[in-house]
């Protein structure tokens, strides 16, 4: 060892035959305090020194800062919810605010659609009735149900969950597509025409078929460019400016 050292034995230590003796290790350094050291050669034995109760005991300081940390979590957990409700709220009007009007279309089993604009502050009910009134007389009283797929999401008149919010709490602003599904099951098949009322049937229109997958690409002419002419100068080596002024003279 590079520091100085003391050794030193407690004689009540070694005077039972059957106690571990304890060596007390003093190490002297110059620039740091004495450490005293504890040293069992057999058994490892730990000695743990008992700390006074005035260890335990807080100052002022130490439970004014406990104090404000507590008041602080308790805040932040109280104050949390108002946070993101100022937050949702906040979103949501940026969201009327850009988009007033909500396009909703209603597609039957026979790929038939309504469409129609509505507030985007206006419920699901609003939709319901514009669809029912759509339809004959005599279906009009059969119940039906809008619900968006995938995921498949019902939008129930029914449910306090869809009742009572807006459309574009909904997520259906700016544009959805809902589908309309009857409880009679005779009315949901893909060859059964949608019920109408005859004055909107016959207003209807034909939407453009979608592309064929077997249909060729069209074919997208180049432009024809005329060819350009390079001299042999422009792909040879640069002539210095010096030689360039001697050839023109």
């Amino acid at each position: 060892m590079t520091e100085n050292s003391q050794t030193s034995t407690r004689p009540q230590d070694m005077g039972h035959p059957h106690q571990a003796p304890v060596v007390r290790v003093t190490l002297l350094r110059p620039s740091l305090k004495c450490i005293s050291l504890q040293l069992h050669p057999r058994p490892a034995l730990l000695v743990v020194e008992e700390l006074p109760d005035s260890y335990f005991t807080l100052s002022p300081a130490d439970l004014k800062a406990a104090q404000a940390t507590l008041t602080a979590r308790t805040r932040s957990l109280v104050d949390a919810p108002l946070r993101v409700r100022a937050q949702r709220e906040a979103a949501e009007k940026a969201k009327r605010d850009r988009w007033p009007n909500t396009t909703i279309r209603v597609r039957f089993s026979d790929r038939t659609q309504l469409e129609k604009m509505f507030p985007s502050t206006d419920k699901i009910r609003s939709v319901y009735a514009f669809v029912r009134s759509s339809l004959r007389d005599d279906v009009k009283s059969i119940k039906f149900i809008l619900y968006q797929s995938p995921p498949k999401r019902d939008l129930k008149v029914s449910d306090p969950d869809v009742r009572d919010l807006s459309l574009a709490q909904l997520q259906l602003a700016p544009s959805s597509v809902l589908l309309l599904r009857f409880e009679d099951e005779s009315l949901n098949g893909t060859n059964v025409p949608a019920p109408l009322l005859p004055s909107i049937a016959a207003s209807a229109i034909e939407l453009p078929k979608p592309p064929s997958a077997d249909a060729e690409p069209p074919k997208v002419e180049k432009p024809t460019t005329p060819p350009t002419t390079t001299s042999s100068t422009s792909t040879g080596k640069k002539i210095p400016k010096w030689l360039k002024a001697g050839l023109r003279k």
